[in-house]
């Protein structure tokens, strides 16, 4: 392995619409459908959550209306986009570090871990996301994006699932290099 690249193309596109939202402007749908049929996005869909479901979610979040659903991930993925637009500070302290990421020390890391790779590349791609917390598509790792903790205390401390970042990714990464 000989690279791991950090992806952040709609967490991008989703703080322009989280700013926009939280000062009550208007994000057109045209906007939306973009980032809904963004390929990195599209790897998030199944079933239940599609990007008609991510459309609809965002919609009803703009444009201020109610919002209604059977569906489990719709209801978790409205809840967290709602609270992104809620506190734009608190947001801005998730993508910061993000955005900022260097990982190149990794990579030793993972070459001393896994000595036969799958992939010389492994892109880790933080995507809005419901449910889950990290999904594998052949050399990409998917990160939900709500599931990055941030401390309000300690500036530079980032979490996912209790895990400081770095040890996260060394092991999620060399999960996706042992996948079959």
């Amino acid at each position: 392995m000989e690279r791991i690249r950090i992806k952040l193309d709609t967490v991008e596109s989703m703080l322009f619409y989280w700013q926009a939202t939280s000062e009550r402007d208007k994000v057109g749908e045209a906007y939306l459908n973009d980032i809904a049929n963004h390929e990195d996005m599209k790897k998030i869909y199944d079933e239940e959550f599609t990007a008609e479901s991510f459309r609809k979610v965002l919609s009803a979040i703009s444009n201020r209306e109610p919002f209604k659903s059977d569906i489990k991930k719709e209801r978790v993925f409205w809840n967290s986009n709602m609270w992104m637009t809620e506190d734009m500070e608190f947001t801005r302290m998730m993508v910061a570090p993000i955005k900022v990421l260097n990982v190149d020390h990794l990579v030793p890391k993972v070459q001393e871990a896994v000595k036969n790779p799958k992939y010389d590349e492994v892109e880790v791609v933080f995507v809005p996301g419901h449910e889950f917390e990290y999904k594998i598509v052949e050399n990409q790792l998917l990160i939900n994006f709500f599931r990055v903790q941030v401390d309000l205390y300690e500036e530079n401390k980032i979490e996912i699932g209790g895990v400081p970042l770095e040890d996260y990714l060394v092991t999620k990464i060399i999960e996706v290099q042992n996948q079959k």
